[in-house]
C-alpha cells in the first residue's frame, strides 16, 4: 500500500458500513485517489463523497477521514483540494440517528486543524483555497453532537 495508505489493510472494511451498504470497496477508492491519474483519482473521489460524506456520515466515514488527511497532505495525490473539500464536507454532514458516529467522525476531521493549517499555506493556490475553507468550517463548526456536555 505504500506509505501514504499505511495501515489501511488492519481495518475490517467489510464490517463497516457507507451510505449504499457495505464499505468493503472504500479502500478501492483510496488506493485509485493516492495513485490514480487525474481521471482516474477525481471518478474515485467522487464515488468516495457519495459514500462517506455527501449524504451523511457513517462507521466507514470514521475510519477513512485519517486516510484522508494523508491524501491530503501527499504531493503526489493529483485531487487534494478535492479531499480536502470532502474532509469540510464530513464535517458539514451528520447522522442524527447515530449520534455517536457523528461525533466520531467530526472529530477526526477536527482534530487535525494543524494539518488543515499547514495546507492553508500551501504552494498550490487551489489547496491552499480549500484548506482555508475548511479551517473556517473547523473553527466555525457547531452540531448538537459536538457540543461539550
Amino acid at each position: 500500500m505504500g506509505t501514504i495508505l499505511k495501515g489501511m489493510r488492519r481495518v475490517r472494511w467489510d464490517e463497516l458500513e457507507h451510505a449504499y451498504g457495505s464499505a468493503a470497496d472504500v479502500p478501492g477508492a483510496l488506493s485509485r485517489i493516492a495513485w490514480g491519474d487525474v481521471r482516474t483519482s477525481e471518478a474515485a473521489l467522487s464515488e468516495l463523497a457519495l459514500w462517506i460524506g455527501e449524504l451523511a456520515v457513517f462507521d466507514a466515514t470514521v475510519a477513512a477521514v485519517p486516510f484522508l488527511w494523508d491524501l491530503a497532505v501527499s504531493e503526489s495525490v493529483t485531487c487534494r483540494a478535492g479531499v480536502i473539500e470532502l474532509l469540510r464536507s464530513v464535517l458539514e454532514h451528520g447522522n442524527p440517528p447515530q449520534a455517536t458516529v457523528q461525533l466520531e467522525a467530526h472529530h477526526a476531521v477536527l482534530s487535525r486543524r494543524q494539518t488543515a493549517d499547514r495546507l492553508a499555506h500551501d504552494d498550490d493556490p487551489v489547496v491552499r483555497g480549500a484548506a482555508q475553507d475548511l479551517l473556517a468550517a473547523i473553527d466555525n463548526h457547531e452540531c448538537e453532537s459536538c457540543r461539550p456536555v
